[in-house]
């Protein structure tokens, strides 16, 4: 059962590296969605992605969810590592985002790790302005191991030095989660 659920976890990561190669296609559709000022306008009811930063970064994005039922990081832990994955709502606070579109975010987890969090199908995106927002989020997670290519872009899309790309030179093996619907709260 891990074994299936490790190789969902190695091809949707494949996937999600591509799709962040995708053609500037895709951003310059939006750009007819850009203020004068260069911000992003987020409308709640919009299927369209947002890319860049919003004005305003509280919302839905993706499948309209709502912030009942989610459990805690600590409680997903502990699930995915008794089962090798969970499916349902979990809440906790935005810590990174990538830089260039807002196609994944990390959650700092209990032991000081971070759960790299993607969105299915590529078919929405976060505002790259959204650290340290609280989050509940709606998908599956599961145990994989990511490979070093990977792992390089996504630093790359962190904005890390050169000399940080290239110290990554092992997979890291860890709990990854692909969101199909996410709600930003408020900050307290």
């Amino acid at each position: 059962m891990l074994r299936k659920y490790f190789s969902l976890a190695l091809a949707a990561s494949a996937i999600t590296f591509y799709s962040c190669q995708k053609s500037e296609t895709s951003e310059s559709h939006h750009e007819g969605e850009m203020h004068h000022d260069g911000a992003m306008h987020h409308e709640e009811s919009s299927t369209e992605a947002v890319i860049g930063v919003a004005e305003v970064v509280p919302g839905n994005y993706g499948a309209a969810i709502s912030g009942s039922e989610a459990i805690t990081l600590a409680d997903l832990v502990e699930k995915v590592e008794a089962s090798g994955s969970y499916e349902g709502k979990i809440t906790g606070e935005i810590q990174d985002v990538c830089t260039s579109k807002g196609c994944w975010l990390t959650m700092e987890l209990p032991d000081g790790e971070s759960i790299r969090v993607t969105f299915k199908d590529y078919g929405f995106f976060v505002p790259t302005n959204s650290q340290g927002f609280p989050i509940v989020l709606e998908g599956v997670a599961v145990f994989t191991e990511t490979d070093v290519e990977t792992l390089r872009h996504y630093a790359k899309d962190q904005g890390k030095s050169q000399e940080e790309i290239d110290a990554i030179v092992a997979p890291k093996k860890e709990i990854t989660f692909e969101a199909t619907g996410v709600v930003i709260l408020d900050k307290a």
